[in-house]
């Protein structure tokens, strides 16, 4: 047999980019006949300009089986030392609920969904994210919370800055920073304190606030050292002063302690990664933020309200959406355009699952086992440092404090060593009596009577601080005590949804490809789950290996010199970049220059970053083919030549194409004086066949959660690290010029096994094949749909790059009919709609990604020019403008029971053209009321009763 194959071949199966790809050979031929173009390969070198064109392939390893690729992921964990975790400081060891842990975090309905921006067919995350605003601020006594933010210090940063606009101290007022507030927490502050000349003042406030204009105070409770104390004194002080307070505080101890609210504070911020979410050796966890009322319009992030649909039925949705950056761009008050979604929908499914009583009972347990270990040292002639604590205790150890860290660490148990006499020790969920024994036994201490002595040991907890108020007393909070119940409470909640796992999600822009399982699972191993983002080095191997990895992967991929993987969101990542740029220039003595050029068509944070860099924006123009305008370009280089920093581009442009002066706009800014920051949004038209680092970009971030498969988790987690040339590598975020950017020095390290996994698996020709069939899907669509939908913007022989934008401009003015209508229509025709008015008002820009096959994107060009024919009726007169299946998108399973009188029938409503009754996704909600939802602003959970009309 000639044709036998080998072992090698026999062993190595179908290779995995089969798999991720969605497209087989005989589709591509037939895609190709209809681009007219013989093979991927030229259609790429049409679209691709010569001068950026990569003929050598990518030195990465050759792409592995999804079991190689497994073992070697096994052998990195293993890599890993799982301790029993009591260093605290912010990161506390849960046990996430199974049943959240199998129906949420492992869920492809829960991690493949987009942010709720088309909420009628986002009820389930919408509910979600409300329950987790409602406890939120139930728990901290403030009556506004935000859907979370990217970590407690981020949300830290943001209070900071959401005070300065809402004080009215004086201008040239500082910051306040207690010396008790996380190690972490300050040092993300300062970063961004530094990028907008905000003076900050670390004090010990325990002793007042010192003199001077202050505009806002910081202060953790209970604080980084473990103390409980009142701050009832900080808060009066600090408004006399019109100063505003933020209080960064345990939202487990919120349930024994007094809240935020009580004492007066304006600002509450923290984590609720103790809620259920792992250790994930720092991330992804989500950052809460809440506030008292007359605030709510600073709220920085997402919010949750409640609206009402068509038929007048609550009905949820993103509230006051014109503080988004893509509105607001240099005017945003902040960059944040990804929340932790994913984290907080298990954080609020951990608070239904236990409830008010279940929150209490943990919360005691953790105090209970910090006050008889405090008891038991200080028994031995231990010095316990504060009298007053919630679940961590500071011990004395007359300068011995490493060799009792270190035989913690021989016993299975990372204690904190802070400085050469003092041991931190943090308490849990899942501290037990034998691990207390434990560290009694690495202080020496032995033969102690556990239950006795917590019979005769007191709280630790001030009685005139305790809380006295209820809360979590919403049902939902309250109906999900057995398994069976949770559940289906879940099961529906997804129900309502639509994720990948339905069907194509084809936004412009946001790249929603496949979420490999294979990719996905060793996200939730011990090895990779349980780390603790400052355990000692030596039990961390797998880690720093997998970021070695990533980090060169990822610079060859891109033709960058050195990586960050620290910040946790795109936005993060280019707020990095730009203080990278900006450290640099100060290097060199060229502190004026301060001008960041941005063309018209950017995306809406690249702007709003650069204002949170400290740099002021000047807009570019883009000409009639959407490309940046050249004679525009260098008419503002010359005006601002001694000014220029930077200039952001997207490539392939925001416009969706490759434009061909792409080096000559690069070479222009260098020649400046200008660095060139490249956004990596669009990096999936690129891999393989272009490297930013080499034609003209001097630093990306890259969206991990776009193109290297990190799923979107309902609006987050992201991850968006920062790649720059060598001039740059010193620049980068927490090596000592700039500092940190997120709370944990790789940022949201676990969920990094799917990047790397993906790559591996993927290999150089992989990542090039995905590449040339995402751009082969979308010039496809293109040339499909262009007889019925103007393609807005085209490059070289009219082709696109890997998404294009359809003008529905003209449509509306000759029909009425909008983008929106579309929109919604197109969820009756089961698909979530492409990206509106994005970035042109009144068009779509879709996306399918290589994940799709030929039939999917068959059923959404024939669903496309379904619509087109009912627009077309519309327009002829044959339905009214104010009655048709457009306007009335999408239509709900009770629209068909009630008395029908519109001029269609109930048939093309819900079972148009090529939908079948059998695999009918039905929307929840009516279409709703945003306006409604914003002039009645409510942001918790509604009493049931509310929907039972």
């Amino acid at each position: 047999m000639t044709d036998r194959p080998t072992l090698d071949e026999l062993t190595a199966g179908v290779p995995f980019a089969r798999r991720h790809i969605g497209l087989t050979a005989a589709d591509r031929q037939k895609m190709l006949s209809t681009v007219g173009y013989d093979s991927v390969d030229a259609l790429l070198r049409a679209a691709v300009p010569a001068s950026i064109w990569l003929d050598e392939p990518l030195d990465l390893p050759a792409a592995g089986t999804e079991a190689s690729v497994t073992a070697e992921l096994r052998a990195y964990a293993g890599r890993n030392k799982p301790m029993a975790q009591m260093i605290g400081l912010g990161y506390h060891d849960t046990i996430t609920p199974p049943v959240i842990r199998r129906n949420v975090l492992e869920n492809p309905s829960w991690y493949t969904a987009y942010t709720p921006y088309q909420p009628e067919i986002s009820q389930g995350r919408l509910e979600a994210l409300l329950t987790y605003q409602t406890m939120v601020e139930d728990l901290t006594g403030l009556p506004i919370a935000n859907a979370s933010l990217l970590d407690e210090a981020t949300a830290a940063a943001e209070a900071m800055t959401l005070a300065r606009r809402s004080s009215k101290a004086p201008k040239d007022a500082a910051f306040l920073v207690d010396s008790d507030v996380l190690p972490q927490t300050r040092a993300v502050v300062g970063t961004r304190a530094d990028g907008l000349g905000i003076k900050l003042v670390d004090a010990d406030l325990s002793a007042g606030l010192p003199d001077g204009d202050f505009f806002g105070v910081l202060v953790q409770y209970p604080g980084a050292s473990g103390v409980v104390r009142d701050i009832t004194d900080i808060v009066t002080q600090a408004h006399a002063r019109q100063a505003l307070v933020a209080v960064a505080a345990d939202l487990l101890a919120l349930t024994l302690l007094r809240t935020p609210g009580e004492f007066g504070a304006d600002i509450a911020v923290g984590s609720s990664q103790r809620f259920g979410v792992p250790l994930m050796f720092g991330g992804p966890h989500a950052g809460y933020l809440s506030v008292r009322d007359g605030l709510q319009r600073m709220l920085p992030g997402r919010l949750v309200g409640v609206s009402k649909d068509a038929d007048g039925a609550p009905a949820y949705r993103l509230a006051l959406q014109t503080r988004e950056q893509h509105i607001r761009r240099e005017k945003a008050t902040s960059n944040i355009c990804t929340a932790q979604v994913l984290l907080a929908n298990i954080a609020a499914f951990y608070a239904a699952w236990h409830g008010p009583e279940g929150l209490r009972l943990i919360a005691q347990r953790a105090h209970r086992y910090a006050a008889v270990l405090a008891a038991g040292l200080r028994n031995a002639g231990f010095q316990i440092e504060h009298e007053s604590f919630f679940d961590t205790i500071l011990v004395r150890t007359r300068g011995k404090a490493a060799h009792y860290v270190a035989a913690a660490a021989q016993r299975g148990i990372n204690l904190r060593q802070a400085g050469d006499d003092l041991v931190g020790i943090a308490c849990d969920e899942t501290t037990t009596s034998e691990r207390i024994a434990a560290v009694w036994s690495a202080f020496g201490v032995s033969d102690v009577d556990i239950a006795a002595l917590d019979t005769a040991t007191g709280d630790g907890l001030p009685e005139p601080l305790l809380r006295q108020s209820d809360y979590l007393r919403h049902e939902v909070f309250h109906s999900h005590r057995s398994e069976t119940a949770m559940m289906r409470f879940l099961r529906g909640l997804a129900a309502k949804d639509y994720g990948l796992d339905r069907g194509m999600i084809p936004l412009g822009s946001c790249t929603m490809k496949l979420n490999a399982a294979v990719e996905m699972e060793p996200v939730s191993w011990p090895e990779f789950a349980g780390i603790h983002p400052l355990a000692p080095a030596e039990q961390t191997g797998g880690y720093a290996a997998l970021v070695a990895d990533l980090e060169t992967w990822l610079a060859e991929a891109t033709g960058y010199d050195a990586v960050s993987l620290q910040p946790n969101s795109g936005a993060q990542g280019e707020l990095a970049g730009l203080l990278a740029i900006r450290a640099y220039h100060d290097a060199n003595g060229d502190h004026h220059r301060d001008i960041c050029l941005i063309p018209s068509s950017a995306h809406g944070t690249n702007a709003a970053s650069a204002v949170m860099a400290g740099m002021k924006v000047v807009v570019v123009k883009c000409d009639d083919d959407g490309n940046v305008d050249l004679a525009h370009l260098r008419e503002t280089l010359d005006k601002h030549r001694d000014d220029v920093a930077a200039l952001m581009i997207t490539y392939p442009s925001t416009h969706g194409v490759y434009e061909q002066a792409v080096a000559e706009v690069c070479a222009a800014v260098h020649d400046a004086g200008g660095q060139v920051y490249v956004d990596g949004a669009n990096l999936n038209a690129l891999l393989g066949v272009a490297k930013p680092g080499r034609f003209g970009g001097d630093v990306s971030h890259l969206n991990l959660h776009k193109t290297f498969c990190i799923p979107h988790g309902g609006g987050g987690p992201g991850v968006g690290p920062v790649a720059v040339r060598a001039h740059l590598a010193d620049y980068l975020p927490g090596r000592g010029a700039v500092g940190p950017i997120a709370a944990a020095a790789n940022g949201s390290a676990g969920i990094l096994p799917i990047s790397w996994a993906y790559l591996r698996l993927m290999g150089p020709d992989g990542l090039r094949a995905a590449t040339g069939s995402a751009v082969l899907a979308a010039n496809y669509l293109a040339r499909r749909l262009s007889g019925h939908f103007p393609v807005l913007y085209s490059g070289t022989d009219g082709l696109v790059a890997h998404e294009c934008i359809l003008d529905l401009r003209p449509i509306t003015k000759a029909t009425g009919v909008t983008v929106d209508d579309v929109a919604k229509r197109l969820i009756d025709y089961g698909f979530h709609a492409p990206t509106m008015s994005f970035p042109v008002a009144g068009t779509l820009m879709v996306e399918p990604t290589e994940s799709e096959d030929l039939a999917e994107l068959d059923r959404f060009v024939a669903a496309m020019v379904a619509i087109k024919a009912e627009i077309d009726r519309v327009g002829a007169g044959e339905w009214p403008k104010d009655d048709n299946p457009l306007v009335n998108a999408p239509h709900t399973s009770a629209t068909l029971a009630e008395d029908w009188s519109h001029p269609y029938d109930r048939q093309l409503a819900a079972f148009p053209a090529g939908v079948r009754p059998a695999t009918k996704y039905w929307p929840p909600v009516r279409r709703i009321d945003g306006a409604y939802g914003d002039r009645n602003l409510v942001c918790s959970c509604p009493a049931p009763e509310a929907f039972e009309d």
